[in-house]
């Protein structure tokens, strides 16, 4: 079994730790913490004038992926697991009739802070508290579950610990957390809707199709529904194979090999970056620059999902693609087969294999999508470097955030000893190292 550790940052934003809680690689389980915070934030916060209704408590889970990445977005093949670390929303909600009804949230990272937002279909996003933009967008995706002359009453208090920027996926985080929030309101509320209907394996699909849809639309960012699903349909002790054109998916246990399984290493590089205002948005445009170009060559070409690597050949010599399209496209086609042959190298317990196939991915977002940096790229050699490492790479959108290393478990803690003393000599940065493993997605507590 994987060692279920969960994480901590030395560097957060909207969803911060209290400074008692320090990265450590022997912590057992958060949430209880995370729970204790955001009651005492609720109590602080709410106590004088709450709003009506019964205490829901949620939480949802960042991801790691394993491999599969930049290729959400193009209808492709994602390998992701959820892990450890949470964000808990804490507070009470009800289904009421009463106009200019507010919504108030709160997190730990800014206490004395309560911002308010309408639930109506006509709101806009906040400028001056963008990351509430993460909860309201939710928020507005479920208001047409409610009959006309209803609106949510809502008063969150919220704690995580998926540090902000480093491709864990914090925002999803916090989208699918208020989500089953709001989905337990509903059912107290006696919500008879049609998705309320749907049997858990659907409204898991759901759930992460509408707190995409936030994200892309309320939010400005046009990121893939990877991070959502995993959120949400996560599964204890199994990665998730998911299909992003037909949302399919099915669960992939690592199998055994000689009784024994190595472990993945989580390395935070403390190198963040922003989404929604870096080179992710140009990446999303280049590719669909590059179906386009491919359509030309052949017409069932809707999504890079239907290209070939050979097909890709023959368009370059025809001249038809080249250059940074060539690139990207070349990315992500190769990327989805590496995917698919991970899943099936996972589960038959070839370790190499999927080393293999982890550097090849890491080489082909360096060189050919180019969302790697000096930090991640250090990161990722170093542990290539280290006896009884299978494959390391970048994961998450890029430009910074965290590496994945396959491991053997019985010289995971000399890794981690060692990337954090050499990246420190060689950036003069510090890194943070532990073991996770797949754990259950969004739940109610």
């Amino acid at each position: 079994m994987l060692s279920c550790i969960p994480f901590t940052s030395i560097k957060h934003h909207s969803l911060r730790l209290s400074k008692d809680l320090t990265p450590s690689s022997t912590m057992t389980s958060n949430i209880q913490t995370l729970i204790d915070q955001a009651k005492d934030l609720f109590d602080k916060s709410y106590s004088s004038n709450p709003a009506p209704g019964s205490i829901h408590i949620t939480t949802a889970p960042g991801r790691v992926n394993l491999i599969g990445e930049h290729t959400d977005y193009t209808g492709g093949f994602v390998l992701p697991l959820a892990i450890g670390y949470s964000t808990v929303c804490y507070g009470c909600g009800s289904i009421v009739k009463t106009k200019g009804t507010k919504c108030r949230v709160v997190s730990i990272n800014n206490p004395r802070n309560i911002v308010e937002f309408d639930a109506i279909a006509s709101a806009l996003p906040s400028d001056s508290n963008k990351w509430v933009n993460y909860v309201q967008g939710v928020v507005l995706q479920y208001l047409p579950e409610l009959k006309d002359d209803e609106t949510f009453a809502l008063d969150i208090a919220i704690a995580g610990d998926v540090p902000l920027g480093s491709g864990l996926s914090s925002s999803a985080s916090l989208e699918v957390a208020t989500a089953v929030f709001l989905e337990s309101v509903m059912k107290e509320g006696g919500v008879d809707s049609p998705y309320m209907k749907l049997v858990e394996r659907s409204r898991k699909k759901e759930r992460a199709v509408r707190c995409q849809r936030a994200e892309n639309v309320f939010c400005g960012v046009p990121c893939g529904i990877m991070d959502q699903f995993v959120s949400s349909a996560g599964c204890e002790g199994n990665l998730l194979l998911i299909d992003c054109r037909s949302l399919d998916f099915r669960e992939v246990a690592m199998g055994e090999s000689d009784g024994n399984k190595p472990v993945l290493v989580v390395t935070n590089s403390n190198v963040q970056h922003n989404l929604g205002d870096s080179e992710y948005p140009v990446r999303v445009q280049q590719c669909k620059d590059a179906t386009a170009a491919l359509s030309r060559f052949d017409s069932k070409i809707q999504t890079l999902r239907d290209a070939t690597l050979d097909g890709i050949d023959v368009a370059t010599s025809q001249g038809l693609l080249g250059g940074i399209l060539l690139q990207r496209s070349r990315h992500v086609v190769g990327e989805n087969k590496r995917t698919e042959d991970t899943a099936v190298a996972l589960e038959n317990g070839d370790w190499v294999k999927v080393g293999q196939l982890m550097n090849e991915s890491h080489a082909s977002m360096r060189d050919d999508y180019e969302v790697s940096c000096k930090e991640i790229d250090i990161l990722v050699e170093l542990a290539q470097s280290f006896e009884g490492v299978y494959g390391s790479r970048l994961t998450g959108g890029g430009f910074g955030g965290c590496t994945v290393t396959l491991v053997r478990e019985d010289v995971s803690q000399a890794l981690m000893d060692y990337l954090k003393e050499q990246y420190k000599v060689k950036t003069g940065l510090d890194c943070v190292c532990l073991k996770t493993c797949p754990s259950d997605g969004a739940r109610v507590l």
